[in-house]
């Protein structure tokens, strides 16, 4: 049995998609922190057959929009003298900066590389975002 300890203050990032805890764990930067963080992967879930997580034994600053992005089922727990004092549950953000890069070649942003890479949420139900430029699709999930 895997024995992982728990947090004393920090945060606990739950019902990761399996497979896409490594993506978090490095995008959140904890595989070069000075602090204790693990990653624990395919974890059995009842809501999904498989889940990672990752817990963070500090508190950082989250770009929560970026976790919806990744996966909207995501819920950060933030941890403080080892109880549970809040829950945040992730949904898809209605728009997401920097995060993802257009890859149509005649959009603005190929050439004039100061311009954001902006995508604005097209289809809640089948998670596509649209270039605010160009208007490419692209569907939610991963993060560049």
């Amino acid at each position: 049995m895997l024995n992982v300890d728990t947090i004393k203050n920090g945060l606990v990032i739950d019902h990761i998609k399996a497979g896409c805890g490594p993506q978090i764990f490095h995008w959140l930067g904890l595989d070069k922190a000075s602090f204790t963080s693990a990653l624990i992967m395919n974890v059995p879930s009842k809501k999904a057959e498989r889940k990672d997580i990752i817990k963070i034994d500090n508190i950082i600053n989250i770009d929560f929009s970026v976790l919806g992005f990744v996966d909207p089922n995501i819920c950060v727990n933030i941890i403080k003298d080892e109880k549970i004092v809040r829950k945040i549950r992730m949904e898809l953000p209605d728009r997401v900066e920097n995060v993802i890069k257009c890859k149509n070649p005649r959009c603005i942003t190929m050439t004039e590389h100061y311009v954001p890479q902006v995508f604005i949420l097209a289809d809640r139900k089948k998670s596509t975002y649209r270039c605010e430029y160009c208007d490419a699709f692209y569907t939610a999930g991963k993060i560049e």
